[in-house]
């Protein structure tokens, strides 16, 4: 059998187009060190270098803590511009796509049904933030010219059923169309009180007569009452459906329903909540519906039913990852409104769009360097953030993504990865599939764990290498064939403690299975 290679080396980087604003901050990446030997250790990056074993110290510091926390002056001006969640006023670069699809919404405002959106590119290239942008331009518009106009956003990676996204939507709607209801009585109760005193302000009514109106409320009254919210769970799907579709056809308006990761929803449910939404519109009476799908897999629309496919495809929308130098306009555009007057030194906006230039164009990295450099800066007490906070961030965001990746690995893979770990600390180096599934077979015995075959081990391996935890490259052995050559590509002790945390494994810590050190030539 025949393996084949993972090289994380060759990554996508920034096209050759966007080598100009890379090679501007290049002496800065330089002076990056790409090894890890120099990273920190797990607690000195989780408990900020806190020493736990002085006691004294530790009672010193038991009193008064906060205040000289606060004795610094605060960087920030509004830290909550530099999260993902914050929508900006203007979204530099992205005014091509922005326009794109307010060209197709824009017949919403007309009354009639827009065209269903894709919207599709990597993470971080500002497909949530244009969207929302324009949702809430949409909607401050229908209200200006008074034209009933909704956008409901639902983030599919949480919601990520037909029950759930039907429920969600259903009980939007019921809230809203009781608000509508609320209103609507009180101006018909005022005008009963005053009609029953003068029955001559009908007149200027579409009431012909008292009893007319208290039809009317009577009517609002049994509407209200037979609103009924949808549980999370206990239902017929059939039945949350029907009264999602109730709801949304209480009153006329278009709907836009702005489904992001929808990859998500198909990956876990299929393909029938978004049939179910697509036909919606021959039925409804009153209202219609568009969908906005926002998507990082430009292929998920393989594995839909044509004719969901067609229908959900009416509109496409790409959005191209950022370069070097469009990233700095971002972070600049939102420094200017996060930190207080100049604490940012002038190299710290360029390394961070050159760290996120390097991460496929990745805004939200960008924003996250920035905004951790910063929250480092504050923690030292200094008035500015500089270029060494900037390093240190990248390496604690690195740290960060390797401790939640490997704590949600599977337990096979962990204990794959353990023997991994244990072949590299004992000096083995150029380690195949082999002596890996050696040390895996001893480890799964030690703990009670199934033991998988070699084929799935070796595909466990190439796993963990698209993840980045490890590199495994396919190396020739002339006439004794090829195989795997693996190598760590995270920080060993961290990943070790992050494995030993997992209660299952956490028995292989006193447990050293025989390791047979190879010397290489």
């Amino acid at each position: 059998m025949t393996d084949e290679s993972n090289d994380h080396d060759t990554d996508d980087g920034p096209t050759s187009g966007e080598s100009g604003p890379l090679d501007d901050s290049s002496s800065l990446l330089d002076r990056s060190g790409a090894g890890r030997s120099g990273t920190p250790d797990l607690d000195d990056i989780v408990l900020d270098n806190l020493d736990t074993g002085d006691e004294d110290a530790s009672d010193e510091a038991s009193r008064g803590l906060f205040d000289d926390l606060l004795e610094g002056e605060p960087i920030f001006e509004n830290k909550e511009v530099l999260r993902p969640s914050y929508t900006p006023h203007k979204l530099p670069h992205r005014e091509e796509q922005i326009n794109n699809m307010a060209t197709i919404l824009v017949t919403a405002l007309r009354g009639d049904t827009p065209s269903n959106i894709l919207i599709y590119g990597k993470t971080g290239t500002g497909k949530t933030a244009s969207a929302k942008f324009v949702s809430e331009e949409l909607e401050t518009t229908s209200q200006k010219y008074e034209v009933p106009c909704e956008v409901e956003y639902i983030n599919c990676e949480v919601t990520d059923t037909q029950y759930r996204v039907l429920a969600q939507l259903a009980n939007k709607f019921i809230n809203k169309n009781l608000g509508v209801i609320e209103d609507r009585l009180a101006d018909l109760s005022d005008l009963r009180s005053r009609a029953r005193d003068d029955a001559s302000v009908l007149a200027e009514t579409s009431f012909a007569s008292l009893d007319a109106l208290e039809a009317e409320i009577d009517a609002l009254e049994a509407d209200r009452d037979e609103f009924e919210e949808v549980p999370m769970t206990g239902w017929p799907t059939d039945r949350v459906y029907s009264s999602f579709f109730d709801a949304v056809d209480y009153h006329e308006r278009v709907v836009v329903i702005m489904l992001d990761e929808i990859d998500k929803l198909v990956e876990k449910s299929g393909d029938d909540t978004l049939y179910n939404l697509s036909r919606m519109n021959s039925e409804l009476e009153n209202s219609r519906v568009s969908i906005m799908g926002i998507s990082n897999d430009l292929k998920f629309t393989d594995f839909l039913d044509p004719r969901v496919k067609s229908s959900l495809g009416e509109e496409e929308i790409v959005f191209p990852p950022y370069d070097a130098n469009q990233l700095r306009d971002i972070l600049q555009a939102r420094a200017d409104v996060a930190f207080k007057g100049d604490a940012l030194s002038d190299d710290v906006i360029p390394l961070c769009a050159a760290f996120a230039a390097q991460e496929h164009g990745d805004a939200r990295r960008a924003l996250d360097l920035l905004r951790t450099a910063g929250e480092l800066a504050e923690r030292d007490q200094t008035d500015d953030v500089e270029e060494d906070h900037v390093r240190q961030a990248q390496e604690k965001i690195e740290l960060d993504r390797v401790v939640e990746v490997v704590r949600t690995l599977p337990t096979q893979s962990k204990i794959v990865l353990f023997a991994i770990i244990l072949l590299e600390k004992n000096g083995v180096r150029n380690i195949n599939t082999g002596e890996v599934f050696n040390i895996y077979k001893n480890l799964c015995e030690e703990i009670d764990a199934d033991v998988l075959t070699q084929r799935r081990v070796t595909d466990l391996i190439s796993e963990l290498d698209m993840l980045g935890i490890v590199n495994a490259v396919v190396v020739s052995k002339g006439r004794y064939g090829r195989t795997k050559e693996i190598s760590l590509s995270v920080p060993t002790d961290e990943t070790e403690a992050v494995l030993l945390s997992d209660s299952r494994l956490g028995d292989i810590e006193d447990v050293q299975p025989f390791v047979q050190a190879r010397f290489d030539n």
